[in-house]
């Protein structure tokens, strides 16, 4: 039996399927990675949360790469990773796809955000970092290109920022309790395109394997 064969066998005798998702389900779909060679990393030094926060030079560079790198992100089509697992989740197969992906392509290929765990966030609109305020990247692009102006909240003008997590940020304690309860309910937990590098997020694996 063959690796493929073997893994449809388990797919097929499972009760309960939990997917944990990292960068490599999405290069096929045209989004670089952020360890390989020529990945995100190698091109940019990451900023971190603090500096963020204090530095309207660091949230200007933030900025300026989100929209440098979108077009990439804009472009990108689910793939057949991404349409494999929406099918198990519709056949009821896969209670959850617990993801370190920010790119939103899970929801895009058909699965319900109410079975998408984000341990990273969610790059493809920004929150308010006081209140919580949804913004939407299109007038935030507009401002920032045309005059380099910084976002700012609507509601109370706090300061305004992807909706991913950077390093050095608080990971999202509801999404990381969500996460824990399917990895330990789940007979099946496969795992797609992780180096299993980055935790707390990396330890799902170990716990659902305990």
């Amino acid at each position: 039996m063959d690796q493929a064969e073997q893994l449809q066998q388990m797919i097929d005798s499972a009760k309960r399927i939990v997917a944990f998702t990292g960068a490599g389900i999405s290069t096929e779909s045209g989004i670089p990675d952020f360890r390989s060679p020529g990945g995100i990393w190698t091109r940019y030094k990451p900023i971190y949360f603090d500096d963020f926060m204090s530095s309207d030079e660091m949230r200007r560079e933030a900025w300026r790469r989100k929209f440098a790198t979108d077009e990439t992100m804009l472009k990108a089509e689910p793939n057949a990773g991404h349409r494999a697992l929406a099918k198990l989740v519709e056949q009821g197969r896969m209670s959850a796809i617990i993801t370190q992906n920010v790119d939103g392509l899970h929801q895009r290929s058909g699965v319900p955000d109410s079975k998408v765990i984000e341990l990273h966030g969610n790059s493809t609109y920004a929150t308010c970092l006081d209140c919580g305020h949804r913004h939407e990247l299109d007038p935030i692009r507009r401002a920032f290109l045309g005059s380099g102006k910084l976002p700012l909240c609507v509601k109370c003008e706090g300061i305004v920022k992807t909706a991913t997590i950077s390093f050095g940020q608080a990971m999202p304690e509801i999404q990381m309790a969500r996460a824990q309860d399917e990895t330990m309910a789940c007979d099946l937990f496969i795992v797609l395109g992780s180096s299993l590098v980055v935790y707390p997020a990396a330890g799902f694996p170990r716990i659902a394997k305990r």
